[in-house]
């Protein structure tokens, strides 16, 4: 099995103390359906910036909200399984990306 990340993109954040309690609940349930295969359920994104040649700008540009690391046997098999994330839901999106050993 090889490893991808999912980076999670854009979405709403949950306004009131009731509905951060609700979107944890749908995170749990979403994670309780990937089983065995989250390898590291990761973490959302605090501060963040963009640091380039000219140099460093307050502030991510992509938009990434966080990241999980879970095994598959493909790509389409690790991008048909985040279809059921809670970010999705509030007009996020899921990038998938391989993870290649090094």
């Amino acid at each position: 099995m090889a490893k991808f990340v999912y980076l999670y993109t854009g979405g709403q954040p949950a306004a009131t103390p009731a509905e951060q309690e609700k979107a944890m609940q749908e995170w749990g349930a979403w994670f309780a359906t990937l089983g065995d295969s989250v390898s590291d359920m990761g973490n959302p994104f605090g501060s963040s910036a963009t640091v380039s040649a000219d140099g460093t700008a307050e502030g991510g540009t992509s938009r990434a909200g966080g990241y999980s690391i879970v095994s598959a046997d493909s790509l389409d098999e690790a991008s048909a399984r985040a279809k059921g994330c809670p970010v999705l839901a509030s007009g996020g999106s899921v990038e998938v990306y391989a993870a290649i050993e090094m």
